[in-house]
């Protein structure tokens, strides 16, 4: 077995960042690939009302992260932790506890989805139009899919987390490029015409059974490295342990669940002025996260690094990759606005050719954005807190971006500049909070100074 510990030790930063970060971004990727592949191939229908509908799902999706950070992201950067400390048998016990806790969640969820689906989505502002189509996607992703999603993303975080980040991005990827192959299938050749939006949600359904049933067997062979059990024997772990999941992961799941918040409000408030603007909105929450989702696959690298050498003690190592992190997500961000504002057009246009919907679409991609270098350093230091084991920083930070900022300024803006101030929004609170992030780093990095 080859040793994982050197790659959070003795490797060179950039080398290391790149064994670990390199396989989550390009799952990023194809995450993102496969998520557009269902607006993608909706569009091709050209019908607005489809896209609109399969566009309300994305809040309800987003919960199903929460739950997986909760224990995925709660339980990864714990075992991370126990591994600098030399606690392996402990996480060996923390990695079972997240597993069973994560398929109970999972379960709730999928049937509450179940019993209260049309009230939920009436609530995201499903029209009589879109409903039927929503219900559709929402029964097979969410009801059927949820609990393979859920457990796929936390077995995702404990590959990564201990060193397996190929294994982790190869399983995502995998899953990605078979919804992709089996959009087209389902939409255009198995299911009449009217039927796409079930097609869609049956494929990526199936996906993610697929990936689930990898994560499985990749866990069941790697047995022998005694760091990731799924054993339900194992499922005692300590009262403090515990404590420290869910003292990252609860601040991890609420900043998706506050994320989510936002997306139903920014659906709710759109939904006010048409279908049109709806299904153009929905397409630029999916297109603008091309930088944000490269973000997240290099925090995703970052994070167990950066956990590992905080509870060594190797505050220098620590820094060393928080701040390499930084510079590449950085310079990402800023390309990607340039291209962002030169080809929004071109960008819309894959998903739809509907004249109106294409303008409206250009004008909101442009302006979202423009915050993307400020988003990455907002999440690039929740995630950073997360890794040490700072849940408190973490949920501070995560609540105040949406809390404080993002949400009260979705209405103000709505009221003053109505439709286009909603999607500026963004810019403006992530700028604000780019501030608050930086000050809580700064005194945290002084205490730290202090101990070293």
């Amino acid at each position: 077995m080859r040793d994982n510990h050197k790659i959070f030790e003795s490797w060179p930063i950039p080398r290391a960042l790149t064994e670990l970060a390199l396989p989550m971004i390009f799952g990023q990727l194809i995450i993102l690939i496969y998520n557009l592949a269902d607006t993608f191939f909706i569009g091709r229908t050209n019908n607005p009302l489809m896209v609109a509908g399969v566009s309300l799902l994305l809040p309800v999706f987003n919960i199903s992260i929460s739950f997986a950070n909760l224990f995925g992201v709660g339980g990864g950067t714990l075992i991370s932790r126990l591994m600098g400390a030399g606690r392996d048998n402990e996480a060996n016990k923390v990695s079972a506890f997240c597993f069973y806790m994560a398929i109970l969640s999972a379960g709730i969820f999928a049937l509450s989805m179940y019993v209260f689906m049309e009230p939920i989505l009436r609530l995201l502002g499903a029209s009589d139009d879109t409903l039927i189509f929503a219900k559709q996607y929402t029964f097979c992703v969410i009801v059927i899919g949820g609990l393979p999603t859920i457990l796929s993303m936390t077995l995702s975080n404990f590959l990564r987390s201990t060193g397996y980040a190929k294994q982790a991005g190869f399983g995502v990827s995998m899953g990605g490029i078979i919804n992709i192959f089996l959009d087209p299938l389902f939409m255009f050749v198995i299911l009449p015409s009217g039927y796409e939006v079930l097609g869609a949600g049956i494929a990526t359904m199936l996906s993610n059974v697929i990936i689930f049933s990898y994560f499985l067997i990749t866990i069941y062979k790697l047995r022998h490295a005694g760091i990731i059990s799924l054993s339900i024997r194992n499922i005692k772990a300590s009262g403090r342990n515990i404590y420290s999941v869910f003292a990252v992961g609860v601040p991890a799941a609420v900043a998706v669940t506050l994320f989510d918040v936002t997306y139903i409000i920014i659906d709710k408030l759109v939904s006010g002025y048409g279908d049109i603007p709806l299904a153009a909105v929905g397409i630029v929450l999916k297109a603008e996260r091309l930088p944000l989702n490269v973000g997240i696959g290099l925090c995703m690298g970052m994070m167990p690094l950066a956990g590992y050498n905080y509870s060594s003690g190797n505050f220098a190592r620590m820094r060393e990759a928080v701040n390499f992190s930084r510079l590449v997500g950085l310079a990402f961000s800023f390309v990607s606005v340039a291209l962002y504002e030169i080809f929004a057009g071109d960008i819309m246009r894959i998903f739809i050719e509907d004249v109106q919907t294409v303008e409206l679409g250009t004008h909101f991609l442009r302006a979202r954005t423009l915050a993307t270098p400020f988003m990455f350093i907002c999440f690039h230091l929740v995630n950073f807190f997360q890794a040490v084991g700072h849940g408190d920083k973490a949920l501070f930070l995560g609540a105040s971006r949406w809390v404080v900022f993002n949400i009260p300024l979705l209405f103000v803006m709505n009221y003053i500049f109505g439709m286009y101030g909603i999607v500026w929004t963004q810019v403006v609170a992530d700028i604000l909070m780019v501030i608050v992030s930086i000050i809580t780093y700064k005194k945290f990095e002084a205490g730290i100074n202090l101990v070293g």
